[in-house]
């Protein structure tokens, strides 16, 4: 059993990984680190695990362990590395911004660096936007084909952390829709960087307007660009591109946030109009977005079976 520790546990992020974790055939929770919860039952921040597990939350870490998941707010997994001496045994998954633009750590969005994940110790986890947007465009960079491209985004309450704020409290939120920080979201720098993998000469514009979305969970974006291939070709580039990838689709179908919420897949469609490709791409913000594409690394990185642990049920209705 692949023995594993999670620090910061008491979040949307920590929460969600405890339950793939719990649930995973090939892997232990060691422990469950939280410095505000110490001592509390996990299931007094997750209340669905009632009846799952008596596990509780515990103040300190320890690192006798495979591998280690830093699911902090960003800029904390760093000050956690600098501050304490991780045994060089010990596998890490990131999953905050801390480390996606480091050279040296492998950024661990599979449908663009698996075998590079397979043999890494310290993986990067992307961003949730960043995932959505990249899993629609990886495949026009891969064939050169990538121009200025016009992205929007909606994104689920979930997104912006447990912490309430002005502009994620219930009342707030529900019957509403607003934009913020528009072109110049703190995603874009690991999308550009992760498509000029394929395409080094890229240095158009990527201009991406993120709404959020009175729903808690889910992410649906479209971009488009002027594309000189048929419709047809663009759809056999995206389904060759992914072929061999379990997790995303390519659909003749529209979207609906619904056919991926509680899975670690992405769906994506293509149409064209008038010259112009639209890519349309759907994730769930907490799994593929984050702590299942967490596990999804995991897997990777111990030689398992990508999906194992992952075979979940969208909500569908």
């Amino acid at each position: 059993m692949i023995k594993v520790g999670i620090i910061g546990g008491a979040g949307y992020t920590g929460g969600e990984l405890i339950r793939l974790l719990l649930n995973h055939p090939e892997a232990e929770i060691s422990f469950v680190q939280s410095r505000s919860q110490a001592g509390k039952k996990l299931y007094s921040s997750h209340n669905d695990l009632l009846g799952e597990t008596e596990m509780e939350f515990v103040p300190e870490w320890h690192s006798d362990l495979d591998v280690l998941f830093l699911c902090m707010g960003h800029g904390d997994s760093m000050k956690f590395m600098e501050a304490n001496q991780v045994d060089d045994s010990v596998k890490i998954i990131d999953l905050a911004h801390d480390y996606r633009l480091d050279d040296s750590k492998v950024y661990g969005l599979p449908e663009l660096n698996r075998e590079a994940t397979k043999s890494a110790n310290f993986v990067a986890n992307p961003g949730c936007f960043a995932t959505a947007i990249e899993l629609a465009l990886l495949p026009l960079a891969h064939n050169g084909m990538l121009k200025e491209v016009h992205v929007s985004g909606t994104t689920g309450s979930t997104g912006a952390g447990v912490m309430p704020s002005d502009s994620t409290h219930f009342s707030w939120r529900n019957n509403n829709i607003s934009t913020y920080k528009e072109f110049q979201h703190q995603h874009l720098a690991e999308i550009r960087k992760s498509l000029m993998q394929y395409q080094p000469w890229f240095e158009n514009n990527i201009n991406f307007v993120p709404y959020r979305g009175n729903f808690t969970r889910g992410i649906l974006i479209s971009a488009y660009q002027y594309c000189e291939w048929p419709l047809e070709e663009a759809v056999r580039v995206y389904k060759e591109y992914y072929d061999g990838h379990p997790f995303t689709w390519v659909t003749d179908s529209p979207l609906d946030v619904k056919q991926v919420v509680n899975t670690n897949k992405c769906f994506i469609h293509l149409q064209m109009h008038n010259g112009y490709l639209m890519v349309q791409s759907a994730i769930d913000n907490l799994l593929k977005g984050a702590s299942g594409q967490a596990v999804q690394n995991m897997n990777l990185m111990f030689g398992l079976e990508e999906t194992t642990g992952l075979k979940l049920k969208a909500s569908a209705f």
